[in-house]
Parts: structure tokens; sequence; C-alpha cells
């Protein structure tokens, strides 16, 4: 694996983190999580693939964020809609290496960055897809869907309710919990639960929201 550029406090600031987290990764896992870090930092210079650039941020607001969820999902199939440049994806790949992970994206120039990422890093439980949500057909449907920040939770659940199993979850990751949009999703037959996530170094409220289909997805 090549590091792309690592900053001098990361290694230090991912042990607390995932100590607060209460989150036992190795060395190795910790490893792959700085190097992605590391190639994210190099590869936004040239194609500003995040708006988030300030190193000193860039373990909570990206790594760590994207961990929290991780008591909340289900496998052994998980698909992270909206990808971007990988988050939460591939440190939930890195995390949970017997999971298969799909990692969607219409963006071309994300999902390269993501693909030569998992290249580099060597993760054979990721697929990267470039596709729209609502026009993707896989061959199977998923147990997770995860999603940060991509769409108002009662649209995101109408551009990806053909991707979730009848049992499977979707986690959508938010500031503040959406109070009127659960109402919302909740009147088409689906229940939701709004989970407070403490993400270790972010300011702010961090919330992710489960959603379930106790009459099946097309109820929503």
């Amino acid at each position: 694996m090549t590091g792309g550029d690592l900053h001098p406090a990361w290694a230090g600031q991912l042990r607390e983190g995932l100590s607060r987290l209460d989150l036992p990764l190795g060395p190795d896992r910790q490893q792959r999580l700085l190097t992605f870090l590391g190639l994210l930092r190099r590869w936004n210079r040239a194609f500003n693939l995040t708006a988030i650039r300030d190193p000193e941020q860039m373990v909570s607001r990206q790594l760590l964020d994207s961990l929290s969820i991780l008591p909340l999902m289900a496998g052994p199939r998980v698909l992270d809609v909206g990808t971007g440049p990988g988050f939460p994806g591939i440190p939930l790949a890195i995390a949970r290496p017997a999971y298969a992970f799909t990692l969607l994206d219409s963006n071309g120039k994300k999902t390269r960055f993501v693909r030569q990422a998992v290249m580099e890093l060597g993760l054979p439980n990721v697929e990267v897809v470039q596709e729209r949500s609502e026009a993707w057909r896989p061959d199977a449907p998923f147990d997770t869907v995860t999603a940060r920040a991509f769409a108002p939770l009662p649209r995101l659940l109408t551009l990806v309710g053909h991707l979730v199993a009848d049992t499977g979850r979707v986690v959508a990751m938010t500031g503040v919990c959406p109070e009127q949009e659960i109402t919302q999703i909740e009147a088409r037959g689906l229940q939701a639960a709004c989970r407070r996530l403490v993400v270790p170094g972010c300011a702010g409220e961090r919330h992710a929201i489960l959603v379930t289909a106790p009459s099946g997805w097309d109820a929503g």
C-alpha cells in the first residue's frame, strides 16, 4: 500500500477515537484507514473530491463519523449509496472484512478515485459501481443500505427501496434528527428510529435514521 499524504496527528487521533467508540481494530486495519485518508488528501488537491480539507478534521469527520454507524449495520451484503469518495463505505468495509460492500455513485471522477483506493488498499470485499441508484438493478438486494447526506429521507427511500432486501434496513446519516421527514415515511408504512451518534472530535449534532419495512419495501 502507498500512503499518499499522511498527517502526523492522524494515528493518535484514530487510536483515541476508536477507543471512545469502543471499536477495537487491529494495527493492519488502522493502517488501511490512515492510508485511505492519505490517498484522499493527495487526490483532493487535483480533483476536489471533498470539501473537508483541514487535515485536523479529516479523521473525525470522515473516518470516525463513518465508523459510528457500525452497530446499526446488518450483513453480509451492504450497499453505500452516493458514496462520493468512499464514505462511509470504505471505512466500514475495512472494519468489516467479512461483509460484501458495493459502493454506488454516478460521479465518474469520484468512482475512479474509489476504484483506485480499493486496489491500493487491497479490499477484496468491495465492488464499485458507477450508476444512478434509481436506475441500477443488482443481481440481489442488500441487507443494509447506507447513505450519508444523500437526499431528504422520503426521497432517499423512493430512490433505494428496490435495492433493500425484505428484511433489510436503510441507515441514513444526517445532522439534526429530521422529525418531519420521519413522520412522512411512517405514513407510508415504514418504521424509523432516530439514533444519536457520538462522533469523537465532531462538533454539532449527528444522527442516523434506521428505517425498516414491516410490510415490505413496496409500501415505501
